[in-house]
């Protein structure tokens, strides 16, 4: 009797593993928002790709200017009365970023964070909007900047130490390869099929 009675007190009421049937929740909404547009996650990319280029000091100030001004401009997006969409100003944001990379510019620690700074207020202020049109609140722009900032403190933190040069060059040959997506998303909204 005591071994069916430890059986059915294990038994679990619900097991639900991977939310599919709650859905993921506005936090993580806000997170896989940012994960599945491919402007923000190039742009992203760039930015902390050229921190962590211009090493750790640039690396550190770019990972914390870049989440704030995301955040923050991210609420201002969220109060605006129209959605913001500018789709040819977020892609050319990341296109520059991308350049920089794979030029290598040799920019100052705090111009670095600056661009990134500036880049995180673009998107966050798209961002906001776009969250607000598709009802979500500010927990899902919460989500979205912790993904932010997690994504990019391990970037730059991956690149800061690489001295190598054949390391540094393939970091540099990754930003020429977001300038070339840039340069075919822009082509196609010339086009008209974006």
């Amino acid at each position: 009797m005591a071994p069916l009675a430890t059986m059915l007190l294990a038994l679990p009421g619900a097991a639900q593993a991977h939310l599919v049937t709650s859905g993921l929740g506005p936090f993580y909404d806000g997170a896989l928002h940012l994960l599945l547009s491919p402007a923000d996650m190039l742009g992203l990319a760039a930015a902390a790709l050229l921190a962590g280029l211009r090493g750790r000091q640039a690396a550190r100030l770019t990972v914390v200017v870049l989440p704030i001004a995301w955040l923050f401009a991210g609420l201002i997006g969220m109060s605006l009365p129209v959605t913001i969409d500018l789709a040819w100003l977020g892609v050319l944001s990341f296109v520059v970023l991308g350049g920089l990379v794979a030029a290598d510019a040799r920019l100052p620690p705090i111009v670095v964070a600056s661009l990134g700074g500036v880049y995180g207020a673009l998107h966050g202020l798209f961002n906001g909007s776009a969250l607000v049109a598709a009802g979500a609140g500010v927990t899902g722009l919460f989500g979205l900047v912790l993904a932010v900032l997690l994504l990019a403190l391990l970037t730059s933190a991956a690149v800061a130490p690489l001295q190598a040069f054949w390391a540094r060059t393939a970091v540099r040959v990754g930003g020429s390869w977001i300038v070339a997506v840039g340069m075919l998303m822009l082509g196609w909204m010339v086009q008209g099929t974006a």
